[in-house]
This record gives C-alpha cells, sequence and structure tokens, in this order.
C-alpha cells in the first residue's frame, strides 16, 4: 500500500497524473467515424485504447501518426493489452471525448519502424527503447473493415 501511495503522490508532483499506467475498463465516449487525416488528433500525447472487446481492457499510452497511420507502442514489453491485441485486433481508441472503433496489425517491417521511431523521437524526445522490430511491440491502427 505505501508504493501504491508514493506512486500516486509522485505522479502529482510531477505532473504525470494523466498517464499513470493503471489499467481500466470499457471506454465512453462519442462514437466518431474514423478520419482521412489523423493529423490533427494525433497532436494529443496520451490517448486510452481499448483492447479485448469481451472483457474490456483500456489503459493509457502514447500515439504517434503518420502518412495516415497511427501507431501504439509497448516497447518489447509483453503488456496485457498487447496479448489482448494478438489474440482479437479489434480495438477501441478514445480521444478527447472521440471514440473511434479500429483494428490493429503487428509491425513487422524494419522500415516501417525505423519511420515511426524518427515521428516518436520528435514528438515525445526520446528514441524507442528497442528499435529492432522483431523484439518490439508495435501496432498500426486501422478502420476496421
Amino acid at each position: 500500500m505505501k508504493t501504491f501511495l508514493v506512486i500516486i503522490a509522485l505522479g502529482c508532483l510531477s505532473g504525470c497524473m494523466d498517464f499513470i499506467p493503471f489499467p481500466s475498463g470499457e471506454l465512453r465516449g462519442d462514437l466518431t467515424a474514423p478520419p482521412d487525416d489523423w493529423s490533427e488528433l494525433t497532436t494529443a500525447r496520451i490517448i486510452e485504447l481499448e483492447t479485448n472487446p469481451s472483457a474490456p481492457y483500456s489503459v493509457k499510452l502514447w500515439i504517434i501518426g503518420f502518412d495516415d497511420h497511427l501507431y501504439v507502442h509497448a516497447g518489447d514489453n509483453l503488456a496485457e493489452w498487447v496479448k489482448n491485441m494478438e489474440a482479437n485486433p479489434d480495438v477501441k481508441l478514445l480521444i478527447d471525448d472521440q471514440l473511434f472503433e479500429l483494428t490493429s496489425w503487428r509491425v513487422s517491417d524494419q522500415a516501417e519502424f525505423d519511420e515511426f521511431a524518427n515521428v516518436y523521437e520528435d514528438k515525445y524526445g526520446n528514441r524507442p527503447r528497442n528499435e529492432n522490430v522483431s523484439e518490439a511491440y508495435l501496432y498500426r491502427l486501422a478502420p476496421r473493415p
């Protein structure tokens, strides 16, 4: 319990309260058709991603958008949300009050990962921890077919 309180206190003091990575359940927002151009929406630093439609599991993540594609990244961490997307690629994305129904694909092309890493560095000020596409969990999000 002390550790939990210390984490909360540090989050409040550092201004990072919005990004404390505790999972939650179903996301709520205005269901919105995916736009043709995500550039304005991906200026958000933090989004929420819901996985596992049968038992919704959502997390707060950083998001990268370029070339009409959206990306979420877990580094080399096989997080619960990653396991969920491996089992079922359907996800929901919440940006502000807009909720989008999307699907996900794991990126396997190193050139695409390298481009992602450059945009990631420009947006967040540092490079992804592991830039080997075969070891990292990078997902492209797109409208459901």
